[in-house]
This record gives C-alpha cells, structure tokens and sequence, in this order.
C-alpha cells in the first residue's frame, strides 16, 4: 500500500469551498478501485495550505487507474477551481 500526499494551497477566501469540494470528493475516492482511505488536513499556521491524503493499492492505482478515470475529472471540477498553484504530489510508504 502506499499513501498519496497532495500539498494543496488554495486561493484566498476559497478555503470553504475546497473543503466542501473535498468533502463531497470523498466518496468518489473512497469507491475507487484500489482504493483504502481519504483523508484532509489544513494547516493550522496557513489556513489556505491543506495535505490530501489518500491510501492506495499502489501508484499505478492512484495514477493510472483512478486519473484516467471520470471520478478523477469530477474531483478536479469540485475543487480545482479553488488551486492558487498546481498540487505538488508524491506516494510514501511506511518504513516505520
């Protein structure tokens, strides 16, 4: 399993809306194929900066199978008018 970290900064004054845009995301990962959990974090320091993780099956699930698929595009249509900058993203996997 791997865990996709998407650092998110949103414009000003969108904070609310990519939240409600993530929160109505949730299901769409959540039934994805490969797909084991999605989660959001704002940081409290900068409350327009957020952490999308989502756990995966593996890379290919998260960057074949669910971006080509029309949930992806969805996602992205309910909040990705709220991006101040492209999400900068990257897979982990736990070593400890």
């Amino acid at each position: 399993m791997v865990t996709e970290f998407a650092q998110i900064e949103v414009k000003a004054g969108m904070e609310q809306a990519f939240i409600d845009g993530a929160a109505k995301s949730r299901p769409l990962f959540l039934a994805a194929e490969g797909c084991f959990g999605m989660g959001v974090q704002r940081s409290v320091e900068d409350p327009m900066k957020f952490l999308l993780m989502v756990q995966w099956e593996s890379v290919e699930a998260h960057m074949v199978t669910f971006r080509e698929s029309p949930a992806f595009q969805e996602w992205r249509a309910n909040v990705g008018h709220c991006f101040a900058v492209p999400p900068v993203v990257w897979h982990g996997e736990t070593v400890i």
